[in-house]
């Protein structure tokens, strides 16, 4: 199955809510984000290059995109911002099949970390990320989570942080480290430019960008690293987010009301 299979150009609301209603046990929904575009998948096909599948478990109060991508073939996968309701994300990974040989974070907030220290113990797998900048959150989820009401989490800190320039490998694939502060100080996202996919947490939605109200928030480095950072990487790069539903740097680009296009043509 290609990516652009799993995520068909065509795929209508009424198709993302069949899918998730026979996965509905779990609460496990297939990503929706837009498919790679034919060009790409004709070059997929003829290289034979290997397939990822993504699912994404809805996680805490807050409804965090809890991601889970593996390989096709080998099964192998990682379990991106396991941020709580980590007996559900157990579950999913028996439905899918998945065998999870690392824990991803994106950044130290509470609804994508809090459920990493349990997980990692649960499946005996590392935890890499995010940037050092992010520790002070890391070692206050605790805490946050009592701020947010969310019944369960620990402090934690990864085995490996990461930074810009770095590579993760998840199976075959393999993803590029960006360093996109604004939401918090050390956050990072994750780029497979050979499969158009990307996992950005917090710093891009479908129609929005990440907060920058915190007291550590700073929104032109935001706004700046989606810029000159994201956008360059190709209109054709799909990626899942943190929250609601997935889109392209492209559709971001051209239509985000807060660092698209037709904002700064508005500006000037």
């Amino acid at each position: 199955m290609m990516w652009a299979d799993l995520l068909p150009a065509n795929l209508t609301n009424a198709d993302c809510v069949a899918r998730a209603a026979r996965l509905q046990h779990w609460r496990i929904r297939i990503a929706q984000i837009p498919a790679i575009v034919r060009r790409q998948e004709r070059q997929l096909v003829e290289t034979n290059m290997p397939t990822l599948k993504a699912a994404i478990i809805p996680v805490t109060p807050l409804q965090q995109n809890c991601a889970v991508i593996w390989d096709d073939e080998t099964k192998v996968g990682a379990v991106v911002d396991p941020g709580g309701d980590v007996d559900q994300i157990v579950a999913a990974l028996g439905e899918t099949g998945a065998k999870i040989e690392k824990i991803l974070l994106t950044h130290g907030h509470v609804d994508h970390a809090a459920g990493a220290a349990e997980l990692k113990e649960r499946l005996d797998v590392p935890i890499v990320g995010p940037d050092l900048r992010d520790k002070f959150l890391l070692q206050s989820l605790a805490a946050q989570c009592k701020a947010y009401g969310i019944s369960s989490g620990r402090d934690v800190l990864p085995d490996t942080w990461l930074e810009e320039g770095d590579t993760v490998a998840v199976g075959p694939f393999t993803f590029d480290v960006f360093h996109c502060p604004g939401h918090t100080p050390g956050h990072l996202v994750f780029v497979d430019r050979k499969l158009g996919f990307a996992l950005v947490g917090d710093v891009l939605f479908q129609g929005s960008i990440g907060r920058t109200d915190f007291p550590y928030g700073d929104g032109p480095a935001l706004i700046d690293a989606v810029r000159t950072k994201l956008f360059p990487l190709g209109d054709e790069i799909g990626f899942i987010c943190g929250h609601g539903p997935g889109s392209t740097i492209g559709e971001e680009r051209r239509n985000n009301p807060f660092v698209g296009e037709r904002t700064q043509a508005e500006i000037r």
